[in-house]
């Protein structure tokens, strides 16, 4: 069962809001093809460049984490002057696009900044490298592991409809744990609920703030009691307790239009919209540090292995350093594949 110390910790954490969607551009990473052909010609003392390396630390969680990890490996593994400065979404695209400080932004949600973004890739000062995250979704529902104990298989969204009807509830609704009301996952999830008709399968509960969404999350995880939910990633929730993502099935985005309204008249089944989230580059460090912006080419990391680092900060004491350097000095097995063949 989670302690009262796991309670006070899971209502500290504040993550960012649901994504919005929006169209940005990502170049293919084949374009560096050129560039990592340099790697072998460079002088080794040249290989970080003739500057510090800058790494955008971001005011949530997972990009400060990301951003204290990439500093150690590259001062570590490839001698780099490196310093983690303070970032924000917006001011730190547009500062890349028009001065290219800082070099790195380890974790950049682009949707929401579609029209810095795009300047910037316009004003050719500044690459995606790769995904942040290995994979591009992060809204879901889900349910805590012990429904699914002796089942054949995972339960999905759409065959909820006839696996809630098979579970004892004592009479009672199942509960359905949303977002807070004035959020835009609000409106959506009813609408989900509505078409996956399971709307008199379940109570939506609707927390007052992000705190008492938590709170009850975890009350019902102490009772073992069968409840949906509805959460997003990368956050430590999901990694503090053991939850199964259930397959919303395919995104539609003529669906997904109507579902964020209010007033949709024929709510049709659609995934949550995928997000891009990338580790922004300074095109200097493709031009100059080709080692360097290869290293971050590969350096992608797992939503679960992010949770779970996300879930060590909430611990007593710990800060994001200390995570970080656990994370180096435990996890070689997953960041040694991001360094390739350094010289």
């Amino acid at each position: 069962m989670p302690s009262k110390r796991f309670l006070a910790s899971l209502l500290a954490l504040v993550l960012m809001a649901a994504p919005a969607v929006a169209q940005v551009e990502v170049l293919d990473q084949a374009q560096d093809a050129a560039a990592q052909g340099q790697i072998a010609t460079r002088a080794p003392d040249a290989l970080c460049g003739n500057q510090p390396l800058t790494i955008a630390s971001m005011s949530w969680p997972s990009a400060t984490l990301l951003a204290e990890i990439h500093a150690r490996i590259l001062r570590n593994e490839f001698g780099c002057e490196v310093r983690v400065v303070p970032g924000d979404l917006a001011a730190t695209a547009s500062s890349m696009g028009s001065t290219g400080q800082p070099s790195v932004a380890p974790e950049l949600w682009v949707n929401r900044i579609a029209d810095v973004w795009n300047g910037a890739m316009d004003a050719q000062m500044v690459r995606s490298a790769a995904p942040t995250f290995t994979e591009p979704d992060f809204e879901g529902w889900f349910i805590p592991a012990y429904m699914n104990q002796g089942l054949s298989e995972v339960p999905t969204a759409a065959t909820l409809a006839t696996f809630l009807p098979t579970l004892e509830t004592e009479g009672q609704k199942l509960r359905f744990i949303s977002c807070p009301i004035d959020w835009a996952c609000s409106v959506i999830n009813r609408n989900l609920i509505t078409a996956h008709a399971i709307s008199n399968l379940v109570e939506i509960v609707e927390p007052a703030n992000r705190l008492e969404m938590d709170r009850l999350i975890a009350e019902a995880v102490n009772r073992r009691e069968p409840f949906l939910f509805y959460y997003w990633q990368p956050n430590a929730v999901l990694a503090q307790l053991d939850f199964i993502g259930l397959d919303m099935g395919e995104y539609s985005e003529d669906a997904a239009q109507c579902l964020g309204t209010r007033d949709c008249a024929s709510p049709v089944p659609s995934a949550f919209p995928q997000d891009s989230v990338i580790i922004a580059v300074a095109e200097r460090v493709f031009t100059t540090t080709p080692t360097i912006a290869s290293y971050f080419q590969r350096s992608s990391i797992t939503l679960e292995e992010m949770n779970t680092l996300l879930a060590q900060l909430t611990a007593e004491g710990a800060t994001p350093e200390a995570v970080a350097d656990r994370f180096v000095a435990e996890r070689r097995d997953l960041w040694g594949g991001w360094l390739g063949a350094v010289p």
